[in-house]
């Protein structure tokens, strides 16, 4: 691990994972909210700040969501993308986009892979915990919050891309 990096602590028992800064981010390819595929190097030159939510439509997952598009603006400016991920099917993503205007995408992690991959899938509840990863335009892991507090969350990510 870097000096003052953060290391991803799994949760899988499955799959143990430990990522850390400055890592190659994890490939993958999920079905979006709008039925498409995306792969994460079809985004490459760009930031990617990819959230992990336990649950659409809940307390802590709405603040956290809502708080990102009311930052979407300030997001776009620096050529970031933004990427929710979630173990919710493709109908569950559009109709919590539909209820809170979310504009950036949600990924459909079915079965858990994309968790899986980043060591945030926690078996014991079946589904992502709160994990946020800053990726860079160079594929590397940027920054690691685990274990995130929604509140300021949005801001804080914005602060290390």
């Amino acid at each position: 691990m870097p000096p003052g990096g953060t290391a991803a602590t799994p949760h899988s028992k499955e799959t143990p994972v430990t990522l850390n800064e400055g890592d190659f981010a994890p490939a993958f390819e999920a079905k979006t909210d709008a039925g498409k595929t995306l792969s994460l190097a079809e985004l490459k030159g760009k930031s990617v700040v990819l959230y992990f939510y336990p649950k659409d439509d809940t307390p802590g997952c709405t603040i956290e969501a809502c708080a990102f598009r009311d930052n979407r603006t300030a997001y776009e400016k620096k050529n970031a993308v933004i990427l929710g991920v979630s173990l919710d099917g493709a109908d569950s993503h559009r109709a919590f986009k539909t209820k809170f205007g979310l504009p950036f995408t949600l990924l459909v992690d079915e079965g858990g892979n994309i968790s899986r991959a980043f060591g945030v899938f926690n078996e014991g509840k079946g589904r992502a915990a709160r994990w946020t990863f800053v990726i860079g335009s160079d594929g590397r892991l940027k920054k690691i919050f685990p274990n995130v507090s929604v509140e300021g969350h949005a801001a804080e990510v914005l602060s290390a891309l």
